[in-house]
């Protein structure tokens, strides 16, 4: 699943490089960096790869999306609709730029239920920020025909499906902006980093200036540029960028290796009667980092979790997981925040505390999902599909003699 298990010389290559000229800082210092500049690469290898026309490098995947919204121009008074599932750096960020997040249900996609979004809307709505977790995607035709209708952005955060397609578009290029997390267990690392991906050159100028204090980069001397704006330091290191641009290099194979792992895991747990899949909007466009199923009850999935961690392997059970699931984000729903909150914000946030999520408990409460390692050998995988499938079957079983 992560790039790190795929770490080797190539990275330490292009680290090397960065330790050798001692500039640790991706802007300047354009004499003793002798021509090395990394972050510029992966920039322009992220075009060429997936297909967009700019991309801007960030310190964290939270920092992208934080990003984004500003250039987008995202901020107070503003709503933004995201999913019940996703990981908590969704609902962080539109926090920081003081906008409001509205959590929409989620559906078997475990991507935003269309239809909780169009009934989520309101004048003050400017965003939809659909997740693509768990490395395949939301249902992006439907929610990109409601941003249409609607007059709304589309931030795609893509940082769990990172070489993931939609009908042929990679995701994250699909709609005004899309972001990936570089971070330690992301499809490809940098150990920490982000990027903001779009088309539209405004959207990137701003992207760049706000990353870096403001600056205009319009000049040879970083030291003499003009500040249009106020930015914040979301800055990425040339030693971060190093492994990131030695980690997209081997995106392909990791892509090949993780389907052809899931694909194996997949084909053994549709023979236990009664597991059913995620389904997915495009299938040839799963980058395949977990296999993702469902089971018949909450009850049945919470003893199917600890029966495959028996056996041998991880297993995620999103619905009781607090970093994840809107069930267990109290500090989301106590507004425990650190500085003080517009009263509006505050209201909404506290407000999901007596939101009816039934809808997404039905999906998540039934939900597992299992990694996929790039290390394992074909026969490796064969042997976790069969400890996987003797482990939900031995649950399955138990709970037909009790019935």
């Amino acid at each position: 699943m992560p790039g790190f298990e795929w770490f080797g010389a190539e990275e330490r290559k292009h680290v090397n490089d960065v330790l050798e000229t001692g500039v640790l800082m991706r802007y300047g210092f354009d004499g003793p960096r002798k021509g090395i500049f990394k972050a510029n690469e992966l920039e322009k290898a992220i075009t060429e790869t997936f297909g967009c026309r700019y991309a801007q490098l960030t310190s964290s995947g939270t920092a992208a999306l934080t990003t984004a919204m500003t250039a987008l121009g995202i901020g107070a008074g503003h709503e933004v609709i995201m999913p019940s599932f996703t990981f908590v750096a969704s609902f962080e960020a539109i926090l920081a730029v003081g906008a409001t997040p509205i959590l929409a249900d989620v559906d078997d996609t475990l991507g935003l239920n269309p239809a909780a979004v169009e009934a989520a809307i309101t004048p003050r709505t400017k965003a939809i920020m659909p997740v693509h977790m768990c490395g395949s995607m939301a249902d992006m035709g439907a929610l990109m025909d409601i941003a249409r209708r609607h007059n709304l952005i589309v931030l795609e955060d893509a940082c769990q499906a990172i070489g993931g397609t939609f009908n042929g578009q990679r995701l994250g290029t699909i709609g005004d902006a899309g972001t990936f997390s570089f971070d330690y267990v992301k499809t490809i690392t940098c150990g920490e980093g982000g990027v903001v991906m779009t088309n539209n050159e405004a959207t990137y100028r701003a992207c760049d200036g706000y990353t870096d204090h403001g600056h205009d980069h319009l000049g040879a001397d970083r030291g003499a540029d003009r500040h249009p704006f106020i930015g914040l330091n979301y800055r990425i290191s040339e030693l971060h960028a190093a492994v990131g641009l030695a980690q997209i290099g081997k995106l392909p194979d990791i892509l090949r290796v993780q389907r052809a792992n899931k694909k194996i895991l997949k084909d053994a747990l549709a023979t236990v009667e009664g597991i059913t899949f995620r389904r997915l909007p495009d299938p040839a466009g799963d980058n395949a980092a977990f296999l993702s199923f469902f089971l018949p009850s909450a009850e049945i999935t919470e003893v199917a979790a600890t029966a495959i961690k028996a056996a041998g392997m991880p297993a995620f059970y999103w619905y009781a997981n607090n970093w994840h699931y809107i069930r267990q984000w109290h500090h989301l729903k106590d507004a425990t925040v650190l500085n003080p909150l517009l009263p509006n914000v505050r209201q909404a946030i506290t407000a999901l505390a007596g939101q009816d999520f039934s809808a997404s408990d039905a999906i998540m409460s039934r939900c597992l999902s299992i990694p996929i390692s790039l290390n394992w050998s074909e026969t490796d995988a064969r042997q976790k599909a069969d400890a996987l499938v003797k482990a939900v079957e031995s649950v399955m079983s138990m709970v037909s003699v009790l019935a």
